[in-house]
Order: structure tokens, then sequence, then C-alpha cells
């Protein structure tokens, strides 16, 4: 069954880009919103648009009552849960089939199979997936979790079951370091996902992040989208991300590859996901290196059972949209590829842009956008959620967009991202954007050497780097800007005499917006 009418429950870049392909594929959109995005460019883009709730993410973006409420309203037969909030619960996933709709993702048991880490980490164990070594004690006591820990030995980590992003983490150096470790791990996992289970799992020093993305149809048939490098990031949530993965060895490409369809067929899944390992070469072991014979330790992570934040730039290097085969394969669709439909073709990086202040702890910053002119040019895609005139809200996620770049090669693709980032103006809130400059320029990024280690060894340097600096406008730059948007934004007269005040909603570039006053007559 065909999708005719999608029903986008999230908000930002993400809902935007769903829009867009709802579009090219003449299905209707309705987006959901809460009282303070009404007029953001995610509501103002969809064919219909519904308020569900005041801004606080529990009482709209998060609200399933309040989801559903708004696709049987709006008539939707399909609801796309992007990435975030809801688009990893089962009880979303089932609560949208009891209504009758088409949920884009996976069935509801698998995203809670998978969605539990030790319920995952036993799957592929029987599947035969490689896995970090650990323990998962039954008497979750912190006696019962300390004699687990002396068991696997140190470093090691201590995990949240549930959720992700970094969330419910602890990394354990000796056995004095544990207590606090695990209250603190088990506090935080219970405030963010209602969980307190953790388990123990051995640290890998300087490990590299590399996830393969993968699709399944209803008839079982799996097939991958080849890798991406996610290695830089920050307290586990990454920064910028590649594809294809440097430095990869045919044999690994394939074993990584391989682990990943086995994963998604061990967990009957359907739909886009991705599956992400760690990668330790032999000699971050103190062992001999691939000329001493050893292969690299490949170790099964998670499985995200969602569309990734990071996907465009497997788009860019395959060719393929994803979100189109999601719509196709969730109306009963078989695979719209077979693997060897799926080739890459040159080299793609992604950053992600935050309002946050790098040199403030990474604080979110909020404010109103006095600016916001996106790069363009050739092998440049922008996938934004604001616009010039728009709130950035400290209620949500601090992206503000992502900056995709491909080219023939890797050096070319790194030059472009840097090309791009000069050419970005956000004037009215602060950026890391000097902050991604300075990474794409440093030696160890363009030689392809990071590890997830990288941007925390390496922060002061960046910071302390000129491209690094605080994004500060200059004074007449932004007093400029300042005024242009005031003009914009300044209430008027209606024909009826009351006082507008809503002119900030308007498209900058809608000409019936620039025009102002102006009449035929």
């Amino acid at each position: 069954m065909s999708i005719r009418r999608l029903l986008i429950a999230n908000r930002g870049e993400i809902a935007v880009r769903i829009i867009r392909a709802c579009r090219e594929l003449e299905i209707e959109s309705v987006a959901v919103c809460s009282t303070i995005d009404a007029r953001t460019p995610h509501a103002r883009a969809a064919d219909r648009c519904v308020t569900i709730g005041p801004p606080r993410p529990v009482d709209s973006y998060l609200s399933i009552g309040a989801i559903i409420d708004a696709a049987r309203q709006t008539g939707a037969d399909a609801v796309h849960p992007g990435y975030g909030f809801l688009s990893e619960n089962p009880e979303m996933a089932a609560a949208c089939v009891e209504a009758g709709l088409i949920w884009v993702g996976p069935p509801a048991d698998v995203i809670a199979r998978l969605g539990s880490k030790i319920e995952a980490r036993r799957l592929m164990v029987a599947a035969g997936v490689p896995v970090v070594p650990g323990d998962t004690p039954h008497d979750q006591s912190d006696a019962g979790l300390s004699d687990a820990a002396r068991r696997l030995g140190f470093p090691l980590l201590v995990k949240a079951s549930a959720g992700g992003g970094g969330r419910g983490m602890r990394a354990v150096g000796s056995a004095h370091e544990l207590a606090d470790a695990v209250h603190s791990a088990r506090r935080e996992a219970l405030a963010a996902f209602g969980d307190g289970t953790l388990y123990v799992e051995r640290l890998l020093r300087r490990p590299r992040h590399i996830e393969v993305q993968v699709i399944a149809d209803h008839e079982g048939r799996v097939i991958h989208l080849h890798e991406r490098e996610c290695s830089i990031q920050r307290r586990h949530q990454k920064v910028i991300e590649e594809s294809p993965a440097p430095h990869l060895s045919p044999a690994l490409r394939a074993r990584l590859t391989q682990a990943a369809v086995t994963a998604a067929q061990a967990a009957g899944y359907r739909n886009a996901g991705t599956v992400e390992f760690l990668v330790e070469d032999a000699s971050d072991r103190g062992a001999p290196g691939h000329d001493g014979g050893h292969e690299p330790v490949v170790a099964f992570l998670e499985m995200n059972t969602r569309l990734q934040v990071e996907h465009a730039i497997t788009e860019a290097v395959t060719g393929r949209d994803l979100v189109h085969a999601q719509l196709a394969i969730a109306g009963g669709a078989p695979l719209p590829w077979t693997q060897e439909d799926i080739q890459v073709r040159g080299h793609a990086i992604e950053c992600r842009l935050y309002a946050e202040r790098p040199h403030e702890g990474f604080i979110p910053d909020a404010g109103r956008l006095l600016r916001f002119q996106e790069p363009t040019g050739p092998g440049i895609r922008v996938d934004a959620g604001v616009a010039t005139g728009d709130t950035v809200s400290t209620h949500y996620d601090a992206l503000l967009a992502k900056i995709v770049t491909h080219a023939d090669t890797r050096d070319a693709a790194l030059a472009r991202a840097r090309a791009a980032l000069d050419r970005l103006v956000v004037l009215g809130v602060r950026t890391n954007a000097r902050l991604l400059s300075s990474i794409l320029s440093h030696p160890r990024m363009r030689a392809g050497h990071v590890d997830t280690a990288f941007l925390e060894s390496e922060i002061d340097a960046l910071l302390a780097d000129p491209a690094g600096a605080e994004d500060e406008p200059g004074p007449a730059l932004a007093l400029s800007a300042a005024l242009a948007v005031h003009r914009r934004l300044e209430p008027g007269l209606r024909p009826d005499g009351s006082i507008q005040t809503d002119a900030a909603v308007q498209d900058p570039q809608d000409p019936w917006t620039t025009l102002g006053a102006w009449r035929l007559t």
C-alpha cells in the first residue's frame, strides 16, 4: 500500500528533509509542532501543520497520544519519526500500528530487542557477530556490578542498557573509581530512559567508531550501503563524519559490512538502520601491527533503529535516496536495489553545525538568528532547520544544520568543506563553525588518522588555533544585520487597523515579503 499522506513526528532539519522527499514523491506532508515552533521552517514547509502542545518535549514531540491524535485529525496514513524523540520507542511504533497507521521503521518488537544493549549483545553473540567482552550481572546491586567488573578487569566502561548518545556511560580506570561511576551512570540512565539497568564492558583505549548503513525489506532481503567514519565526537556525540572511512583495507571493509548484514538478518530487521562498530588496530593494544599478521579488533557497539543524522553522506557517495527507500519499503515495496547496485563514488564529509559556545564548556546558545546564510556551490548540500529571523530555543537539540560536501577525492572534499564553512554566515547566536574549520585543518584529520579520543586529546590546541576562535561578527556587520532584521520584524498595521507582530514568520526569500507595501494600483 503506497503512502498518500505522511505525518512527520519530528522538527528541525530532519523534518524539512523528509518533507522535501514527500514533495518529490507527491506525498502530502503533515508537520507537528510545539507552540514555539509554529512558524519554524519545518512547520511552514509542510502541506499541513498541527500544533500538538507546549514547548517542553514531553508535552509535545514526546507525546505519543498527541501525535496519534494529529495523524487521525489530518487523515494521515503513515508516520515517519525522523531521529531522536520517539524514533526508537517501541511503544510509539506499536501505537501507530494499533491506530491503523503505517510506521516508517522496523517493527516494535525489533526496536525493543535492539534498544536494550544487553539483549542486543546476546543476539549478536548468538549470530556470531563480534562484540566487546563484557558482563551483565543478574545482581544489579553495587556488589553485583563490582564482582562483574573485577571478573572483567580494568579499565572498563559502565554502561546503561537502555538509550544511547553516551548517556549512562562512565569510564572506570581502577576499582576505587567504580562505586561513583555506577551511582552516576545509574542516576543518569534513570533520568534519561527510566531504566537503571547497567552492564560492564572492556574499554578499548583508542578505537575508531565506524558504522554501516543497512536497509531491509519485508521479504527478509538485507543490503548495506557501505560505511561511515564517525570517530570525531565529543562526549559520545558525533561532530564530523565521512564516507568512505579512510585507511580501511578491503578485507576489513568486507568484515564490517558482512557483520552489519548478519546483525540485521539476526534481528529480523526491516527498513533503514545503522550498525555501529568499534575498530581497534593491533598496534593500539601493544601488539604487533599489520606486518606482524594481527588483524584489527572489530566489535559490535549497537544498532540504531532509525535514520541517522549523518545519512546524507551515504546518499552523496552512493547516489541513493534513503528517505525515498524508507517510504517505499514502509508501503510494502521490495528493496529498490540489489547489493551490486550500490557503488561508492568519491568522498563525502558532514559537519554538524551546533548553536553552542565551545570556549565556555560547549554550553548551548540561544537567541534570534539575525542572519543565517547557507554556503552554496557544486558539491555542497546543507540540511538546515532554521532560517533568518528564527529563534533558537534551549528546549531542543542545538543542531542548526548539517553541511555536507562531496568531491572526487577525500582531499578535495575536505577543502570544499573548509571553503563552505568560510562562506557560512550565522549572526545572533554563537556556533561551533570555527572549531569545525580547525578540526578539518588539523594534520591528523588531513591524514585520516583519528580515533574516538581525538577531539578530547586535541581540544585545547583546536580552540587555541585562530581558525577555532569564537565566531564573533564585526560590530558593523552585526549592526547592519540587526537593522535589516528589525525592519522585517517591526510591528505594522493590518488593513483592519490591528497590529501585525508576526512578520518574522514570513520567508525572507519570498518576493511577496521583500516587496513590502508595493501594490499594483
